[in-house]
């Protein structure tokens, strides 16, 4: 099956992801869960798997004090194709930068979101996070 995205619907579908970007470079975790579908999954770079918006604002609000205090994620899309007129798949790679902390340096990751189509625009329903991993020297 291949649908076409219209222009309305990717530049919908990258609002979402830049209102996630500017949510975490504001510390925002309210406004990162705000992203999301009420009922949406997330599992992290640590294979922790949360439950719905309120769960995933809560978590996100915690590293942001924590971990990720002070931290900018840099996001930038490499695909987004449509599963169904309503369903979009999105793969963003995200540049993080951690000033301080156990996690200080700058990582890279991967993730996938699936978008649904709602009432309230495109929502986040499900959104998994992979680590890049270092490279290490060849011995």
């Amino acid at each position: 099956m291949n649908h076409s995205l219209t222009p309305g619907d990717r530049m919908a579908i990258e609002h979402v992801v830049q209102a996630l970007e500017t949510a975490w470079n504001a510390g925002d975790g309210s406004a990162f869960g705000s992203a999301m579908a009420p009922d949406a999954d997330f599992v992290t770079i640590r294979a922790e798997h949360f439950r719905g918006r309120e769960a995933i604002a809560a978590g996100h609000a915690a590293i942001f004090r924590t971990i990720y205090a002070g931290s900018t994620n840099r996001y930038t899309i490499e695909t987004v194709r449509l599963l169904s007129p309503d369903t979009a798949l999105v793969h963003v790679q995200a540049a993080l930068d951690v000033p301080m902390g156990p996690l200080s340096g700058k990582h890279s990751a991967l993730f996938s979101a699936v978008l649904v189509r709602s009432s309230e625009g495109w929502l986040v329903a499900s959104f998994h996070n992979t680590l890049v991993p270092s490279k290490t020297p060849s011995r």
